[in-house]
Parts: C-alpha cells; structure tokens; sequence
C-alpha cells in the first residue's frame, strides 16, 4: 500500500535518490534513468488516453498504465533485493493477445509509415519512441546488473502494440502516411 502524505523530503536535494531497496543513487543512475523513461512513457500514454478517451481501447490503455507502475516498481528495486513485484509473462501475453486482435482487420503494410495521422496516431507513434527510448534504457542496465527480463520483454511488446494501435487510430490503417523512398531528391 502506498501512503503519501507529504510530497517534498527534500532528500534528493544533493543529487541522489533512494531506489526500492532503500540504496541510494546518482539520480543519474542507470536505473533511475530506466523507470524514469517508463514514467515518461505512462505520462504519454495519459495524454493519449485524454484524447482519445471514448475510444474502445481507452480500457487496455489504461491497463497498460497501471502495468508501466508495474514496470517501474520492478525497475526500482535490484534484483538481490529479492521477492518484490515483479513483471509477469501474463502481462506481455495480454499486450500479444491485444496486438493479434487489432492488427487481423488491417490490410498488410507495403510500404513503411511515417509517424503521424489522426492526433491520437500521432500521440501512439510518440508513446512507441518513448517506449523503444525506456527499451534502450533498459538493455543499458541489463548490461550492468541483472533485471527481470519480463521488464524488456513487456516493453517490446508494448511497442509493437503501440505502431499497431497507431493505425487502427488512422481510420484502420486507411489514414496511414507512407513513406515514399526518395520522394524529396527529385525536388529542388
């Protein structure tokens, strides 16, 4: 249960900030920098889902959201810390289960698409960048320290999830905007 009545501690104040476990570390930490770009990626996510709050994805998004906390609380606490919430495989069945869902009526693509559309796409593809950024982020730490690696696997596929979810906002993929190869080098 979390119980917050004050919000400043003033306890970072130097630069440094307390992961899961209580450790302290550089707020710069490779760590910190991971859940902090999948905070990022929930707070896009929360402007997606203020757009596009009739949409009948608004559900599974906001699943997504309280999986991202999922996320960072995995991402937060290191993995000799022992048994704590943990990303389960569960949770990236349902984001393919979702993906297969939404992507059997799109026609298949022929051409690769530029992010943009419908603002709601358009908020999807920024969502998708964000989460490649926090899947980086993540490969970073794993690299460093050991993490559950559900964490990436979840992240992968949210991303796909979100190119999927970004054409089904484009009028199911009729909306999309193509990328020509080369279109600008016969101008000018």
């Amino acid at each position: 249960m979390v119980y917050l009545s004050r919000i400043y501690t003033k306890t970072g104040d130097a630069g440094d900030t307390a992961l899961g476990d209580g450790t302290r570390v550089a707020k710069d930490h490779v760590r910190v920098a991971a859940y902090g770009t999948v905070d990022e990626l929930n707070a896009t996510l929360g402007l997606l889902v203020s757009l596009a709050a009739t949409s009948p994805e608004t559900d599974l998004l906001r699943d997504i959201q309280n999986d991202l906390f999922d996320v960072g609380a995995d991402l937060c606490v290191p993995s000799s810390a022992g048994d704590r919430l943990r990303v389960q495989p569960a949770q990236a069945e349902r984001l393919e289960a979702a993906i297969d869902r939404l992507n059997a009526p799109l026609q298949p693509l022929t051409s690769f698409i530029l992010p943009g559309g419908s603002p709601a796409a358009a908020w999807c593809h920024l969502a998708r960048t964000v989460c490649r950024r926090a899947e980086r982020d993540v490969v970073t730490l794993q690299s460093r320290e050991s993490i559950n690696p559900h964490v990436f696997i979840y992240l992968n596929r949210l991303s796909d999830l979100l190119f999927v979810l970004a054409r089904v906002y484009n009028n199911q993929g009729r909306d999309d905007v193509l990328w020509v190869p080369g279109k600008t080098h016969a101008e000018g």
